[in-house]
């Protein structure tokens, strides 16, 4: 068949094509919605991502950490705590090994409960519930396993005898269920029954927890202290050096599978302890008991508030001695010695009072080395004398007596006292109050010292100065005391009280402790004169003329100086000096002739004599004397060679 030929006919008209229209439109919706999905596809990837790094850069941090937390398990090393020695090497405080129960309950109670889930799947017990009663089911579990812990704990304990607390098991429970990180059961178990327990006990850990001993009681608790509950110091030499006793503790990491099983080979960040430094002090043990118990039996005898007493070296001002009366015994049930009146103070540097005639020294020392006065110089001293217009009397009547400055101060005469402190002056007189160290601290290295009270020159009234050299109007501690005649036994020269003798670091390298502070208060020749003059005190005369005050102190084959001392204490009520309460003090130097030691001596509010039966007169110098007498015998001191007899008052 032949096509047609266009060119030929004319006529002809090709057939229109269909109109497009209607595809065109269904284009563009398919085109349309493929945008609206892609928009959706990338909304939803960006949100994603957006989701993502929120929880890797905000939340995983913090996520990372619980997670952390959950797989480790951080062990604590205690260090030990350094022991606390006499100058002999004995004992005062040392550590001995223990443990504590310790558990952290949040971590139990899941670490219990995922137990309980991993037995009840592999015995297909979990199949047929629901969430809610799979959790009831494991919470039960978890419940039942506390209860058992919180009975049988005790009972181990119980039965092996070997805890030092009471254990209960309400108590352990409620321990159990808190919501905390960290809670101590049980402490001071005995290391193999703690182990013991926590073998057998999951997620108990056996701490170890050191107890700390003090095996001499209330002899020198007073210095020694305590520490707390927690292994930190809490009084005295304890608290006042508790870093340098208790070193820096030791740390471990490791892994643990999630039902609280140790995972091997994963031990890491080990730090090992660094243990406290061991502590000699200058403390004389066996002194130091001697002295304690001796007090108290004065305080006892003499029915006093209480009795303190200082023992320094005189050559060194080291402490040797530093008691005080109703000192808790830290072995004892503390809370009932506290009922009782006793405490962990150390009263000898902590509770300063009015020294009366023992503060005497300070003026002779004084005007001897001002050339005021010599020791044979004789004065005429009245009954009585006006101050400023305040009287002042002597303890007893008399008329103008013709006292050497050697009986002035050997018979306590008040008057004759400030008729040589009017000639010094007060100024000179403000002025060695400082140089013996008065009215501020001593330096001693333990905590709570009190500088006492001098009253600033500035500040004296008309009467002040009518006073201050008879020992009231100004306040000192025990310490303080025994420093004043420190420093004239040593040659005039006054040297900081020190209580440590040595400190030792772990490796046993021993520190290099500062010198103590040297003071040359006055010349050797005139420390010398004083402390002879001071023997008048101890003389004694059958006719009552040449006697001093403490002449029932003597003590055979050896020479003593010293000041006895009395007191007024303020009525709280009228805000004058009692007529009828005192502080008696006695402060003392042996033997004279070579000083060794110095005794400073405190009784409070004596009602009698201190010895037996209420004897020794209302004095403490027989306590000076007692322990002078011990420490001269137990370090075979060589007896004095005989010394002239001085005059106290002109024939």
């Amino acid at each position: 068949m032949t096509a047609p030929n266009n060119g030929g006919n004319r006529g002809y008209r090709p057939r229109p094509r269909r109109a497009a229209s209607s595809v065109v439109p269904q284009k563009a919706i398919m085109r349309q919605r493929l945008r609206i999905i892609l928009t959706c596809v990338v909304v939803a990837t960006v949100a994603l991502g957006g989701r993502l790094a929120w929880v890797q850069l905000v939340w995983g941090p913090d996520l990372a950490a619980k997670a952390v937390t959950q797989r480790e398990r951080v062990y604590i090393d205690p260090a030990r705590r350094g022991e606390i020695l006499d100058r002999d090497g004995q004992r005062l405080a040392y550590t001995m090994k223990s443990r504590s129960l310790t558990v952290s309950p949040t971590r139990l109670r899941d670490e219990l409960k995922e137990q309980a889930k991993m037995e009840a799947t592999s015995e297909g017990k979990l199949e047929d519930m629901d969430d809610s009663k799979k959790d009831e089911y494991l919470t039960n579990q978890m419940e039942d396993k506390l209860k058992e812990m919180a009975e049988g704990i005790p009972k181990m304990i119980e039965d092996s005898g070997a805890s030092a607390s009471k254990v209960d098991a309400s108590d352990i429970k409620n321990k159990l269920k808190a919501d905390t990180q960290y809670e101590v059961l049980v402490r001071n178990v005995d290391p193999d029954v703690a182990v013991e327990i926590s073998n057998k006990y999951h997620g108990v850990a056996a701490d170890r927890q050191d107890i700390r001993q003090y095996p001499n009681g209330a002899i020198a608790e007073n210095v020694v202290g305590k520490v707390s509950m927690d292994g930190h110091g809490q009084f005295g030499f304890e608290a006042a050096r508790d870093t340098e006793l208790t070193g820096i503790d030791g740390q471990s990491t490791e892994d643990v599978s999630a039902d609280g099983q140790v995972i091997p080979g994963t031990l890491r960040d080990v730090v090992d302890a660094v243990d406290g430094r061991d502590v000699t002090l200058t403390l004389d043990l066996d002194l130091q008991t001697y002295v304690q118990q001796k007090l108290e039996k004065a305080k006892a005898n003499s029915q006093a508030e209480g009795a303190e007493a200082v023992v320094l070296d005189a050559a060194t001002g080291q402490v040797l001695a530093m008691a005080n009366t109703d000192t808790v015994d830290p072995n004892k049930n503390i809370e009932d010695q506290l009922k009782e009146g006793k405490d962990f103070e150390n009263r000898s540097i902590s509770h300063p009072y009015e020294p009366g005639s023992v503060a005497k020294i300070v003026t002779a020392a004084a005007a001897l080395q001002e050339g005021i006065t010599t020791p044979d110089e004789v004065h005429q001293v009245p009954g009585s004398i006006d101050m400023a217009g305040v009287t002042v009397n002597d303890a007893w009547n008399h008329g103008t007596e013709p006292y050497t400055t050697t009986g002035i101060f050997g018979k306590s005469s008040n008057v004759g006292t400030l008729m040589i402190a009017d000639k010094l002056g007060p100024e000179k007189y403000a002025e060695y109050l400082k140089k013996f160290g008065l009215g501020a601290n001593t330096g001693i290295e333990l905590p709570n010292e009190s500088a006492g009270t001098v009253p600033d020159q500035e500040q004296w009234s008309g009467g002040t100065f009518a006073n201050l050299p008879i020992g009231q109007g100004q306040a000192w501690t025990t310490l303080q005391m025994a420093s004043v005649y420190q420093a004239l036994a040593n040659g005039g020269e006054r040297i900081e009280p020190r209580i440590i003798d040595e400190i030792k670091d772990p490796d046993g390298e021993t520190e290099k402790l500062p010198e103590p502070k040297k003071t040359q208060v006055v010349y050797k020749e005139t420390a010398k004169t004083a402390v002879d003059m001071f023997r008048a005190v101890f003389q004694d005369d059958d006719a009552g003329v040449q006697n001093g005050t403490a002449a029932n102190a003597q003590l055979d084959g050896y020479q003593l100086s010293g000041k006895t001392g009395t007191a007024q204490k303020v009525d709280p009520n009228s805000g004058a000096y009692s007529n009828s309460a005192y502080w008696i003090t006695f402060a003392g130097i042996a033997p004279a002739d070579d000083p060794r030691f110095v005794v400073a001596v405190m009784l409070d509010e004596p009602k009698s004599g201190v010895e037996d039966n209420g004897g020794g007169g209302q004095s403490a110098a027989p306590i000076f004397r007692d322990i002078s007498s011990w420490l001269l015998n137990r370090d075979n001191i060589p007896t004095s060679t005989p010394a002239p007899r001085m005059t106290l008052r002109e024939q």
